[in-house]
Parts: structure tokens; sequence; C-alpha cells
């Protein structure tokens, strides 16, 4: 069976727990990461040499990078209706979620750990601004981009790009900033909450 290392209170873990809940897939997962099972250990660095999760095992298959791990489960499954094989398709999805995992990912970081964690080394006034500004920045290129769809992320219907993308967006909502403004957005998520694995894993007051 699937076996999933990550704590589920880690958006980076939750993406395979919801990508396993669109697949319909069993698995088994452990608790691991900060105020866990530690990943500085040899056993755990052996599986990850970066010390962080998630990790899949899949047999005598160990595997890293969470965006990496929901490719790699919808291949497994041949799953096309969340990770299309023509390859404008494919790349749409691609794009988004790389997109994710860079440009957007970077611009929230202060201003998440000083609004949301409170975290003392994080209370610069000048740079909860400037993150914030950045954050809301590119929250309107995804507006844009689902005022042009009028569905999903990548398309007209929701595929793995949405799962760390609904995840970001959950993060944006539930950071104390303004949200006005993002109707598209907001309707977004309220079409998400008929995926499988929306309420447990992405709209659950976890950011």
């Amino acid at each position: 069976m699937l076996q999933i290392l990550g704590k589920a209170s880690s958006v980076n873990v939750r993406k395979v727990l919801w990508a396993c809940a669109e697949l319909d897939l069993a698995f088994t997962r452990e608790d691991w990461g900060s105020g866990f099972r530690p990943t500085s250990t040899p056993a755990s660095l052996a599986l990850n040499p970066n010390a962080m999760v998630p990790v899949i095992r899949d047999g005598d298959f160990a595997l890293w990078e969470s965006n990496t791990i929901i490719r790699y489960l919808a291949n497994r499954e041949n799953a096309t209706h969340l990770y299309p094989t023509a390859a404008p398709a494919r790349a749409r999805v691609d794009q988004w979620m790389d997109w994710q995992a860079t440009d957007l990912n970077k611009s929230w970081t202060y201003a998440f750990l000083a609004l949301t964690r409170r975290q003392p080394d994080y209370q610069d006034p000048e740079q909860i601004a400037q993150f914030s500004t950045a954050w809301t920045r590119h929250m309107a290129v995804i507006e844009g981009q689902l005022e042009r769809t009028g569905g999903f992320i990548a398309g007209a219907s929701f595929t793995l790009a949405d799962i760390p993308i609904g995840l970001s967006v959950n993060r944006w909502l539930e950071t104390p900033l303004a949200h006005e403004g993002f109707p598209a957005t907001l309707a977004y998520m309220e079409r998400m909450r008929r995926q499988p694995g929306y309420a447990d894993y992405c709209r659950n007051g976890t950011p």
C-alpha cells in the first residue's frame, strides 16, 4: 500500500492527501516533520536529502517533492482527467503547478509567517507591507485566469493544478489581509467544494 510520510498539517503533505482522495487511492500515513518524527535522521535523509516532507513509499520506490509526487500518482493511475496527455493541456497544468511552487510561494513567505504564524522574527512592518503587496499582486494573476476560464485554474475542469492552487488560495483566505475585489477567486473556492478532497484537505482551517 502507498505510504505517505509527513504530518497532515503540512500544506505540501496535504497536496498528496488531496490527490489520493481525487484518485480514490488507499494509503497509510506516518507523522514526520516538526513536532513529530525528525526528518534529520540518517534513515529520513536516505529518503529525502532535503530533510523535508512529504515523502512517499510505493513499494520499493521512494519519491519526494510534493508536486512531483502528485504528478507521479496521476500518471500511475492513468488519471488523464486530472493530468492530460495532450502536450498543450498538460503544459497548461504544469505551468500553474510550477508557478505556484516558485513565484506564488515566494511572494507570501514573510507576510504569512508574520500575520498567520505570528513568528517573532517576522514582525518588521515594512517587510510585512512589501510582502502583502506582492502576495496580493500574485493573487490578482489567479483572479484574472479564473475570470478567463470561468471554471478552474487550467481550464473548464478540475485538474492536478487546482490542488496546489486551491491550497494556496486557502492560505491567503486564512491570513488577515484584505480579500475584497476577488469575486472569481471566491467563486472558484465554492466550486471546489464539489471535489472529494476539499473538505478534509483544503478549506479545513489549516493554512
